[in-house]
C-alpha cells in the first residue's frame, strides 16, 4: 500500500475517527483481515488554530499547515489530507507548498452527492464553512444545489461544535437541537443534509434520520481507503 499523510489535531476527536475508520476499511479489504493502513499523522496543537477570524490569523494557519504538509511529504507521504473542514479555507496555499496531492474533503462529499443525485442540500458546519464560499463552491461544482445557511442557527451550531464536540463532549441537548434543525430543514424543502464538520457524527445519527445524511468524515475516509489500496 501507499503511504498517506494526515494533518490532524483539529480536533483530536476527529483525528481519532480518521485513524479508526481508515484502518477498519483497510482491514476489511485485506486478505486475511490483518492489514493496517500506512499512515503518517502530525497532530497539531489546536489551541493555536482555534476560532480564527482575522486575515492575519488565517495567514498564520496557512503557514502552520503548509509546514506540516512539507514535513509529511519529506517523511514519505504520497498524498495528504487536512482532517478538518474549516481548515480547507487555506487548502490552496497548503497545496501549493508541496509537490504531492492533497485530497480535498468537499470534493469527496460532492462526488458522493453527485452519484446519489442529491439536490437541495442543507449544510451544517462551523461558521466559516456554512457562510463562506471556499467550501460551498466546491460542492456546487459537483452539481449540488445548496440552501442558504439558516442565520438563526449559525451561532448555535458554531458554539456546539467548538465548545462541546471538539472537546469530545456529546450531549443530549445537542442531539435534540440537531434533530430539530434537520426537521426544520426538511420542512423548508431540503432533500439532504451535509455534515461539513468532522465531529458532527457524535450527535447526528448518519444512518437513521429523516433525510439522507452525507458525512464529510466518512466521505474523506472512504477516499483515503481507496487511495491507499490503489495499485
Amino acid at each position: 500500500m501507499r503511504k498517506l499523510g494526515l494533518i490532524g489535531g483539529m480536533s483530536w476527536v476527529s483525528t481519532r475517527t480518521y485513524y479508526e475508520r481508515i484502518n477498519r476499511g483497510v482491514q476489511r479489504a485485506s486478505e486475511g483481515g490483518h492489514a493496517s493502513a500506512p499512515l503518517l499523522i502530525e497532530s497539531l496543537d489546536f489551541s493555536h488554530l482555534y476560532g480564527l477570524r482575522e486575515d492575519a490569523e488565517w495567514d498564520r494557519a496557512a503557514q502552520v499547515l503548509s509546514e506540516s504538509a512539507q514535513r509529511l511529504e519529506q517523511a514519505g507521504a504520497g498524498a495528504l489530507m487536512i482532517c478538518a473542514n474549516s481548515m480547507h479555507k487555506v487548502y490552496d496555499r497548503v497545496a501549493a507548498s508541496v509537490s504531492i496531492p492533497i485530497i480535498h474533503i468537499a470534493d469527496c462529499v460532492g462526488r458522493e452527492m453527485q452519484e446519489a443525485g442529491a439536490t437541495d442540500a442543507a449544510l451544517f458546519g462551523t461558521r466559516n464553512v456554512m457562510t463562506e464560499s471556499f467550501y460551498r463552491q466546491r460542492l456546487v461544482a459537483h452539481g449540488v444545489d445548496l440552501m442558504p445557511p439558516d442565520s438563526d442557527a449559525i451561532d448555535q451550531i458554531d458554539r456546539v461544535i467548538y465548545d462541546d464536540l471538539m472537546r469530545g463532549k456529546a450531549t443530549r441537548e445537542a442531539e435534540r437541537m440537531f434533530k430539530t434543525l434537520i426537521t426544520r430543514k426538511e420542512q423548508d424543502g431540503a432533500k439532504a443534509i451535509v455534515l461539513a464538520c468532522t465531529e458532527l457524527e457524535l450527535v447526528i445519527d448518519v444512518d437513521a434520520n429523516v433525510l439522507p445524511i452525507f458525512d464529510s468524515t466518512r466521505a474523506h475516509c472512504d477516499a483515503a481507503i481507496q487511495w491507499l489500496l490503489e495499485v
